[in-house]
């Protein structure tokens, strides 16, 4: 198999993950965090669940908000969070990760701006690009960006190897053309009820016997 490189890429024309032939394992998969580490995922700050259909998982945080303005610290205007997955499937199985969905909420003064990214990688391979997903104020309502790779794209964990899947967000803020001594703007992988689920979608095929 080509070496594991890029998991995630953007489209022109993202295709619906729906239209992707993809049937996965019957067995349950088991996802366990191997490492988790930065500035807006602290130790018990986040958490990995899988779908019940094997056809997803999520990650949920809840102190993942960067800001400037009043209030903040020099520090506060980007946070991001790595991942480390130990991803175990079924024997004969192997995956590719079709698509990520991201959500929160964004509070960005007018003239302020903001900005999701996200890169992905197998273990032992090179980070891949960041996807850039900007956002501009004034704005003050819930945000979802999505991150698509096209099926001829997909990059496939080797099969009958354990690597690690391992996903790098960040957040940041910036000042603009707002006041930043009259005015704070944040951005937040977050909800009102302080979590918030990351969506990242598997698409299967099977190893070659």
């Amino acid at each position: 198999m080509a070496a594991v490189g890029v998991a995630l890429s953007i489209v022109g024309q993202p295709v619906s993950v729906a239209s992707w032939p993809s049937t996965p394992p019957p067995d349950k998969i088991i996802i366990d965090v191997a490492t988790i580490n930065g500035s807006g995922c602290r130790p018990g700050s986040a958490a990995v669940a899988v779908s019940a259909d094997n056809e997803a998982f999520t990650v949920t945080y809840s102190e993942f908000l960067a800001q400037v303005g009043l209030g903040s610290q020099p520090t506060d205007f980007r946070k991001n969070c790595q991942i480390s997955l130990k991803v175990h499937v079924p024997s004969g199985f192997t995956y590719a990760i079709a698509q990520a969905d991201y959500r929160g909420f964004a509070s960005l003064a007018r003239g302020a701006n903001g900005l999701e990214r996200a890169n992905y990688y197998f273990q032992g391979q090179s980070p891949t690009a960041f996807v850039n997903h900007p956002f501009n104020g004034p704005l003050e309502d819930n945000w979802q960006t999505t991150d698509t790779t096209d099926i001829s794209a997909l990059v496939y964990h080797p099969c009958g190897e354990l690597r690690n899947f391992n996903i790098n967000t960040e957040l940041r803020v910036g000042v603009g053309t707002s006041d930043p001594k009259k005015t704070t703007s944040f951005m937040a992988m977050d909800s009102t009820d302080g979590s918030i689920k990351t969506t990242y979608h598997f698409h299967w095929k099977t190893c070659p016997r």
